[in-house]
């Protein structure tokens, strides 16, 4: 038996502004997806037999939940193959930080099997499929840094400055339902237009609700605004990880080496596409 391993890399949302809302109440937003050096590990066995099968289960998500599986199903699903697979995940990325830990398996997943299974579909049907099962997943598939619209579906290729990020992993969950759900956010931030945009001058419109709730997370994000060598601090997504960016590596490590005893970090390098980009057809 054969074993393929391939990386499931996290994401930044480098700015996130809601601009509005479905009528079925989805949120429709702009947001800047940057991809990162710093992954989830998969691996796949081809199965012959059609049986789908999850040798490492995470911790309170039911195997009929997990992302990864749910992925694989519905592929097998849609191309009505008579494959089957057994996965394995070695987790990295924290769960539910706003890095794109589940979506991006997801994504691996459907890119993996669409080779291992002999598929060969399209990246825009691979898309599609994503798009059911999470708003990141698309991207991932994408494999590139992105303007996002839509609900985060509609997304157009952007080259991004190189940079080095020093992430921060606040000790708390974040439920990304509750933060969309809240009264306090506001859903009327004027739309930019792509071209041209500043990500200097954008922002996170869940950051405010996000650190009311949350204090653990505003106290970290404070921390990081605070540094002099950073050329912006913000929120990931609807959290709760917090990043600050810089030019150099070394200027990164540095404030690495100053964050407090009591908080979680890691330096990372920004990615300009993601490793299996190849792995489905334009």
């Amino acid at each position: 038996m054969i074993k393929y391993s391939y990386s499931a890399p996290a994401k930044l949302n480098l700015f996130l502004h809601v601009v509005g809302r479905r009528k079925d109440g989805y949120h429709l937003l702009q947001t800047v997806f940057r991809l990162l050096n710093f992954s989830d590990q998969l691996s796949f066995i081809l199965r012959e037999d059609g049986e789908i099968k999850l040798h490492t289960p995470i911790s309170g998500v039911p195997e009929e939940k997990d992302l990864c599986v749910r992925a694989a199903r519905l592929l097998q699903k849609e191309s009505r193959t008579h494959y089957g697979v057994e996965l394995y995940l070695e987790k990295h990325i924290p769960i539910g930080g706003g890095l794109g830990g589940g979506s991006s398996d997801a994504a691996t997943t459907l890119l993996a099997l669409n080779r291992l299974w002999g598929l060969d579909w399209e990246r825009k049907q691979l898309m599609k499929l994503g798009l059911s099962l999470g708003a990141d997943v698309p991207v991932f598939i994408f494999g590139e840094n992105a303007f996002a619209e839509g609900v985060g579906e509609k997304l157009l290729p952007i080259i991004l400055k190189p940079a080095w990020y020093l992430v921060l992993v606040p000790p708390v969950s974040v439920p990304t339902a509750e933060i969309f759900s809240s009264k306090e956010l506001t859903r009327n931030t004027i739309p930019v237009k792509i071209p041209p945009f500043s990500i200097v001058n954008g922002h996170n419109d869940l950051e405010s609700v996000v650190c009311m709730s949350y204090p653990e997370v505003a106290r970290h994000l404070e921390w990081l605004k605070q540094l002099n060598s950073t050329t912006m601090a913000a929120m990931t997504g609807s959290g709760a990880c917090v990043f600050a960016e810089f030019v150099t590596e070394s200027a990164a490590r540095m404030a690495l080496e100053q964050v407090p005893i009591d908080m979680n970090g890691f330096v990372v390098q920004g990615l300009d596409r993601h490793p299996m980009q190849d792995f489905a057809k334009q």
